[in-house]
């Protein structure tokens, strides 16, 4: 069945991440990762009014340099950053066309939907506004990312049939997890037949330099492949996917992603087992099995941000990176208006109503001497 860019090939240029010079964007070193990706076939760009200097170096690294048809560039809408009325949400996609020298653009996405930011939307009656653009013919495609539960993107699809398609997080490690749910919102984007672009395939860099157990299987499978390309590989297999977005910052990581992308194939079922194989390992990993129910929110009189301070903690103790759990935790914790672990007054209100039976206190503590003190 077709499917909306069935015609993209299967990876995109995430512009996120783009190489740094004195701290800025390095546009010399961003032109000559710009003319590697479309040289060989490649030609989905991603960016986001609020990916600081982002939309700005595209601008100067590919729309000033290339014909306008010969690629697509995809950037967002954060109606929820700074944003009290709906001409001031609305401003956004002016700074965006003008940043980006674009003329129109390709895929517009409503940015990061699910929890408290999705009502930016409704309430500035975003989506009919993007209906209007695309009518303009500003806007080719509209869609929208989103952040949260599989009931929650149900819900979002229910309400607007009209979007065409869906970004979501989604990579092998957190395929079965609780709290992001990729298998299951995958699910739901195509119960709704909406095509799917897939962000986060190698979970912000840590499935190159997985668990070493995990390392062992897939190294023992294909000792000439590099570790995030069985990330990419995995989510560039499912069906009804447009692209699948790497956020690449040097011409080492563009190699590396064009060398098994440009004629992919699909997964054997031999690589399959061994996906599966690396997921069952990681799976034994201890880690707190908190589901992100948050029940444990609702009757903590402090406030205190719990599955966001547990899911940080357990990148911790998967990965060994605490630079990446911190930035987790600072979201998750902080970018959600709740208190940091370090606040708990130890009531034990939580535990009474914890589903899973966690030693809330006792693994907040933990947070605590590992990532607060």
């Amino acid at each position: 069945m077709a499917y909306l860019g069935e015609d993209i090939k299967k990876l995109g240029f995430g512009l996120m991440r783009l190489p740094q010079k004195d701290g800025s964007i390095d546009i010399e070193h961003t032109k000559k990762m710009v003319d590697m990706f479309m040289e060989a076939g490649f030609t989905y760009f991603d960016t986001a009014w609020a990916y600081a200097g982002s939309e700005d170096a595209i601008r100067q690294a590919l729309v000033e340099r290339y014909p306008r048809e010969s690629y697509q560039l995809a950037t967002k809408n954060a109606a929820w950053i700074n944003c009290k009325t709906k001409e001031e949400a609305q401003q956004q996609l002016e700074v965006s066309l003008k940043q980006t020298g674009a003329g129109y653009i390709d895929f517009y996405l409503l940015h990061n939907l699910g929890e408290t930011r999705t009502h930016y939307f409704d309430d500035f009656n975003m989506w009919e506004w993007v209906q209007e653009k695309k009518k303009e013919g500003v806007l080719r495609h509209v869609g929208f990312s989103f952040h949260s539960t599989p009931d929650e993107l149900e819900e979002i699809l229910i309400a607007h049939p009209e979007m065409e398609f869906v970004q979501l997080q989604i990579n092998y490690a957190d395929w079965e997890d609780s709290a992001i749910c990729s298998r299951r919102c995958y699910e739901v984007a195509r119960k709704y037949n909406k095509p799917v672009i897939i962000m986060e395939p190698v979970k912000g860099g840590l499935l190159a330099n997985p668990p070493q157990s995990v390392t062992d299987i897939l190294k023992s499978a294909e000792p000439e492949m590099s570790l995030a390309s069985w990330a990419v590989r995995f989510c560039a297999d499912l069906d009804g996917v447009i692209t699948v977005l790497s956020g690449m910052s040097n011409i080492e990581q563009m190699q590396d992603n064009l060398s098994y992308m440009k004629d992919f194939k699909g997964l054997t079922e031999e690589e399959k087992n061994t996906i599966v194989l690396a997921q069952t390992e990681l799976s034994k990993i201890p880690i707190i099995p908190c589901t992100s129910c948050n029940y444990c929110s609702k009757v903590c009189p402090m406030d205190i941000g719990v599955s966001g301070s547990f899911t940080a903690l357990n990148y911790v103790t998967t990965y060994g990176n605490k630079a990446f759990a911190l930035s987790q935790e600072g979201w998750l914790v902080g970018g959600h208006g709740k208190k940091r672990a370090d606040e708990c007054i130890k009531c034990g209100k939580c535990e009474k109503v914890c589903p899973q039976h966690i030693k809330i206190r006792e693994e907040l503590e933990r947070v605590c001497d590992v990532l607060i003190k």
